[in-house]
């Protein structure tokens, strides 16, 4: 099976799980199912989400909080790449208000069914969910303010798309604002090789000078990664346990390695670059 569908399939079911009344084993009620991600686990205050439906805070899959870093203003036009079940983009439509606009692109139909559900249910009428790739996004050119994503472009193993897609539908002066997992330093190839931890965000994580330059190379500028988040060698075992891996063996070499980072850059006002 292909990357894209190993991914299509894992967030297919994660979304049937909620909507069966359970958790994505992954997310922000991973903690009440036993089976705690150290990437995903506490990422949102209880007072950001306390209004939204349950459901689009428990199908939360990310690795941090980009509307919380992202400075988004009324009357925006946002787009969350990967939206999944929808919390990030409705936590984006409240803060651009009902001038404003807040787009979710995701390729997974369950994932869109639930998160049309949980637009309903928070009654967000400045949202609107779209089926489509990442490396392929269905809007026209300059059309969007801010572009986030919550530890979705790693999952991609066309990067270099999506980053110049990301910048062909932002308007001059855009801002490129997005969590994401990326490594520091040389990671074990047994990890890069693992199908199975692309699926978790791991195995597919950019190096951060590598993100730093694939950024730049698709035209933008003022390009910044800070780290949100840094894992220890116990956060390495919970991750690498079960997948196929030599975990006393590998969990050492990648001690410190990974992190989430808030990563953010800006297209040119004049929409070229060099």
């Amino acid at each position: 099976m292909e990357l894209k569908e190993m991914v299509r399939e894992k967030y297919g079911q994660a979304a049937l799980r909620i909507n069966a009344g359970g958790s994505s084993c992954c997310g922000a009620s991973a903690a009440l199912d036993g089976c705690c991600d150290p990437i995903t686990l506490n990422l949102y205050d209880v007072a950001q989400t306390g209004e939204l439906p349950q459901e689009a805070v428990f199908a939360s899959l990310g690795c941090g909080n980009p509307t919380a870093l992202a400075e988004l203003k009324p009357g925006e036009t946002v787009l969350d790449l990967g939206s999944g079940g929808g919390v990030d983009v409705l936590l984006s439509a409240q803060r651009v208000g009902p001038s404003g606009k807040a787009y979710g692109l995701d390729m997974t139909d369950e994932m869109l069914v639930l998160a049309r559900e949980n637009q309903c249910k928070a009654g967000a009428e400045n949202v609107e969910f779209l089926k489509g790739e990442i490396e392929n996004i269905p809007l026209p050119d300059n059309s969007v303010d801010v572009i986030i994503s919550n530890c979705v472009i790693n999952l991609s193993g066309d990067k270099d798309h999506v980053l110049g897609e990301a910048f062909r539908v932002l308007k001059p002066g855009g801002r490129f604002a997005v969590s994401d997992v990326v490594t520091h330093g040389e990671v074990p190839a047994e990890v890069r090789q693992n199908m199975r931890l692309w699926v978790g965000c791991i195995a597919g994580a950019l190096q951060d000078y590598q993100y730093v330059s694939k950024l730049a190379k698709a035209g933008f500028e003022d390009i910044d990664i800070e780290p949100t988040r840094i894992y220890d060698i116990e956060d390495a075992r919970t991750f690498l346990t079960g997948q196929a891996v030599d975990v006393d063996a590998i969990a050492p070499q990648v001690q410190g390695k990974f992190m989430s980072a808030f990563i953010r850059a800006t297209k040119p006002p004049t929409g070229c670059c060099a």
